[in-house]
Protein backbone atom coordinates (compact mmCIF):
# COMPACT_ATOMS: atom_id res chain seq x y z
CA UNK A 1 0.00 0.00 0.00
CA UNK A 2 1.43 3.10 -0.78
CA UNK A 3 2.21 5.88 2.00
CA UNK A 4 -0.36 8.16 0.26
CA UNK A 5 -3.16 6.22 1.59
CA UNK A 6 -4.08 5.70 4.96
CA UNK A 7 -4.67 2.35 6.16
CA UNK A 8 -8.20 0.53 6.27
CA UNK A 9 -9.01 0.07 10.08
CA UNK A 10 -12.24 -0.73 11.47
CA UNK A 11 -12.97 3.30 12.17
CA UNK A 12 -12.16 3.74 9.15
CA UNK A 13 -14.57 1.11 7.66
CA UNK A 14 -17.30 1.52 9.83
CA UNK A 15 -17.44 5.53 8.87
CA UNK A 16 -17.20 4.01 4.96
CA UNK A 17 -20.03 1.21 5.01
CA UNK A 18 -21.86 3.41 7.36
CA UNK A 19 -24.27 6.28 6.03
CA UNK A 20 -26.26 7.58 3.07
CA UNK A 21 -25.72 5.84 0.02
CA UNK A 22 -25.32 9.12 -1.68
CA UNK A 23 -22.98 11.61 -0.81
CA UNK A 24 -22.64 15.02 -2.75
CA UNK A 25 -19.63 17.44 -1.81
CA UNK A 26 -16.01 16.73 -1.24
CA UNK A 27 -16.51 16.90 2.38
CA UNK A 28 -18.86 14.36 2.38
CA UNK A 29 -17.01 12.15 0.41
CA UNK A 30 -13.69 12.50 1.95
CA UNK A 31 -15.13 12.22 5.30
CA UNK A 32 -17.11 8.34 4.46
CA UNK A 33 -13.41 7.78 2.43
CA UNK A 34 -11.61 8.46 5.75
CA UNK A 35 -9.35 11.10 3.63
CA UNK A 36 -8.91 14.60 3.82
CA UNK A 37 -10.76 16.94 1.12
CA UNK A 38 -7.21 17.57 -1.05
CA UNK A 39 -6.75 13.81 -1.25
CA UNK A 40 -10.16 13.03 -2.35
CA UNK A 41 -10.31 15.96 -5.00
CA UNK A 42 -6.79 14.43 -6.13
CA UNK A 43 -8.45 11.03 -6.22
CA UNK A 44 -11.58 12.23 -8.16
CA UNK A 45 -9.20 13.01 -10.70
CA UNK A 46 -8.34 9.62 -11.64
CA UNK A 47 -10.57 7.62 -14.14
CA UNK A 48 -10.74 4.45 -11.75
CA UNK A 49 -12.18 6.29 -8.71
CA UNK A 50 -15.80 6.35 -8.61
CA UNK A 51 -16.24 10.02 -7.94
CA UNK A 52 -18.07 12.16 -10.08
CA UNK A 53 -18.42 15.64 -10.99
CA UNK A 54 -21.63 15.71 -13.40
CA UNK A 55 -23.00 19.24 -12.75
CA UNK A 56 -20.15 21.02 -10.99
CA UNK A 57 -20.51 19.84 -7.94
CA UNK A 58 -19.27 16.28 -6.44
CA UNK A 59 -21.01 13.26 -6.19
CA UNK A 60 -20.33 9.66 -5.01
CA UNK A 61 -22.48 6.12 -4.49
CA UNK A 62 -20.74 4.43 -1.24
CA UNK A 63 -21.31 0.86 -2.77
CA UNK A 64 -19.84 2.21 -5.61
CA UNK A 65 -16.74 3.59 -3.10
CA UNK A 66 -17.05 0.67 -1.43
CA UNK A 67 -16.01 -1.85 -4.18
CA UNK A 68 -12.85 -0.04 -5.22
CA UNK A 69 -11.77 -0.11 -2.02
CA UNK A 70 -12.08 -3.61 -1.98
CA UNK A 71 -9.89 -3.97 -5.38
CA UNK A 72 -7.04 -1.78 -4.09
Amino acid sequence: MSSHHPPLDRWRFDAIASGPEKLWGLEEIARALGVSIDTARRWARRADVPIYKPAGRYFAVRSELNAWLRQR
